[in-house]
């Protein structure tokens, strides 16, 4: 009894992933040449999910504990693994020896006059992801110095970012890039007028 019932657990399990997968390949049929990464995180993430064991308990025997905050983070970063998001950035911060961007999808249109970009702001919460230790950061005014981007410290980037009103903040939008575990690899700032 207990053999045909992990069979059919099984069969359930390999069936949504199946689902799941012709699903993401039906969504990415119509997309860019990045959106293959996206698709092939997903379908990992997915399988991982599926054919993972529930996470052990703790040693004294209760389960273990994941904040509010640390799923949401984790969720975040699963969702945007491999990855290219255009996001305006509220505030950065390091520590730990990383850098720490606080981020919210939003929209970039070219600008109707000049040879630069509107930003449209996104709505909804920010959340924090985490930037690799080697991300390369380019800034273009008015946060770096010139039209053109330019390579900078991710210390420099926070001091730049930070020592600017929040108001302005929202004005400003960034192309970054994500690795497979969804952590930051590059920020571009866009140039703004």
């Amino acid at each position: 009894m207990r053999v045909a019932h992990r069979r059919t657990t099984t069969v359930r399990c390999l069936t949504a992933l199946t689902a799941l997968t012709v699903g993401l390949l039906a969504l990415t049929g119509c997309g860019g040449p990045d959106d293959g990464q996206a698709a092939a995180a997903a379908t990992a993430a997915a399988t991982a999910s599926v054919t993972s064991e529930a996470p052990a308990p703790s040693p004294d025997g209760t389960a273990p504990s994941t904040s509010p905050s640390a799923t949401a983070a984790s969720a975040t970063e699963a969702r945007w693994a491999g990855t290219k998001q255009f996001v305006q950035i509220d505030d950065a911060r390091t520590g730990d020896g990383r850098t720490y961007l606080s981020v919210r999808p939003a929209e970039k249109k070219p600008h109707p006059q000049f040879e630069a970009w509107v930003i449209v702001p996104g709505e909804g919460p920010y959340t924090e992801v985490s930037m690799t230790e080697d991300a390369q950061v380019l800034l273009s005014v008015p946060l770096g110095d010139a039209k053109h981007p330019a390579a900078y410290a991710q210390d420099e980037f926070v001091s730049r970012l930070t020592a600017r009103p929040s108001s302005d903040r929202a004005l400003l939008g960034y192309d970054l890039s994500f690795d497979g575990q969804g952590r930051v690899t590059r920020v571009q700032s866009l140039y703004t007028p």
